[in-house]
């Protein structure tokens, strides 16, 4: 079982608290789920693994989860996404945290063994390092899962591919499939904290660049609208033609990437997708050209064609690399190619985040509810769970809708015309 915590500086603690309450701040749902967590703790002697950026507003999840009465354990989910004083205050307050901001794959990957040791009867993933791991390295351990929670869309398509290839073992909540969590977590808080993240590591002027987004999911969609609002000059790269097609309705220009990779200024891939741009990308990109990721892992840019291409690389200032072509044209790779927003910023705002977290604590009761009763298999966020989320978030905000009459309820769920 694992007890100990690997983290950079447990002196950290005090200042990681202070950021933990200033997320908490903005996420009113996750307290009112952790209150009534508190009283009827439902996950009451259930070891639970998480993998998770581990961030202020991941840590208030964790407590949430605490409060339920979870035996939890945590790593991170990204090497540069841990905020190392948010993990020394969750280690000091009993939580076991494996996590340090820039930590190399070796360790990455220790620390995700780390939180399999503590023998999990739930995973709350995000990316689905956590789950592929305990599918291939601790099978043993496998039979006690009762099941797990994913946040991404990355780690979402990695298990709909084990599911199909008949690998996968136990069942898992598709997080992002819920309403409450793409069409905000996604769109407003990708699309923020991406240009939060690229902005503090360039300090460059939007207005008048030529941003291009690869891809045009619900991520895609925030991160163009954020650079239109910016001033910026918008191209979309997309495969799928209805995407493609919402684009240009959206108002955007839409080409290929090979095309869009003579013009662009700024590019930023949000896919989920292998090597979106390549290496005849690159040989085509102007001088001073900015690459960056939000999509969540490092093989979106062809990071080893864009250093096998370059006769010179080097750092010339935080989160920036700047690769120096055969024929002297620089270009720019910020964060390693990892989550800007992360990696340079501190990810998505915490009143989304609120949401999406509140899915993630739900989604865990629900499995726990259901145990026995679900097959191995990526199950869609339960839409009652997915309404209540969004009232809360509504009550939360002061906000009042209207209500049905039973006049109009009658009238919508009739077929004669007129009744």
């Amino acid at each position: 079982m694992s007890v100990t915590s690997d983290i950079k500086d447990p002196s950290l603690a005090g200042l990681g608290n202070e950021r933990i309450a200033w997320a908490g701040r903005e996420m009113p749902v996750l307290e009112l789920i952790a209150g009534r967590f508190e009283k009827e703790k439902p996950f009451k002697g259930i070891r639970i693994a998480a993998c998770l950026h581990v961030t202020s507003e991941t840590a208030n999840l964790a407590l949430t989860l605490k409060a339920g009465g979870a035996d939890l354990v945590l790593c991170g989910s990204n090497p540069l996404s841990t905020q190392d004083d948010v993990a020394a205050a969750l280690a000091a307050g009993g939580i076991p945290t494996h996590a340090i901001k820039g930590e190399d794959d070796k360790t990455y990957y220790k620390h995700i063994i780390s939180a399999i040791d503590h023998k999990p009867q739930l995973t709350v993933d995000d990316g689905a390092d956590l789950v592929t791991t305990l599918h291939t390295k601790r099978t043993e351990l496998l039979k006690d899962v009762i099941g797990g929670t994913e946040e991404t869309t990355t780690g979402v398509i990695r298990l709909r591919a084990m599911a199909a290839a008949g690998e996968l073992k136990y069942p898992l909540i598709a997080v992002n499939d819920a309403k409450t969590k793409y069409l905000f977590d996604n769109r407003y808080g990708t699309g923020q904290s991406t240009f939060d993240g690229i902005t503090r590591a360039t300090n460059i002027l939007w207005a008048g660049k030529k941003v291009v987004v690869a891809g045009y999911g619900w991520c895609g969609h925030g991160v163009a609208m954020r650079a239109r609002g910016m001033g910026a000059y918008v191209i979309v790269t997309e495969v799928e033609p209805v995407r493609a097609l919402e684009a240009v309705m959206d108002g955007f220009a839409v080409m290929p990437m090979h095309e869009a990779a003579k013009v662009g200024d700024v590019f930023i891939t949000v896919t989920g997708d292998k090597h979106v741009i390549a290496a005849a990308d690159f040989a085509v990109m102007k001088n001073g050209a900015i690459l960056a990721n939000s999509g969540h892992f490092n093989v979106e840019i062809d990071i080893p064609a864009l250093e096998a291409a370059a006769k010179s690389k080097r750092t010339v200032k935080p989160f920036v690399e700047e690769f120096v072509m055969a024929d002297g044209r620089k270009i720019y790779l910020l964060g390693e190619g990892r989550l800007i927003n992360l990696a340079a910023a501190e990810g998505h705002p915490a009143s989304v985040m609120d949401m999406s977290f509140a899915n993630q604590a739900l989604g865990l009761e629900y499995l726990v509810k259901n145990r026995g009763n679900l097959s191995p298999g990526v199950y869609s966020m339960p839409a009652d769970i997915d309404g209540d989320v969004a009232a809360l978030k509504l009550k939360s905000l002061g906000v009042n809708i209207d209500v049905l009459t039973p006049e109009q309820q009658k009238y919508l769920s009739s077929w004669q015309e007129g009744t």
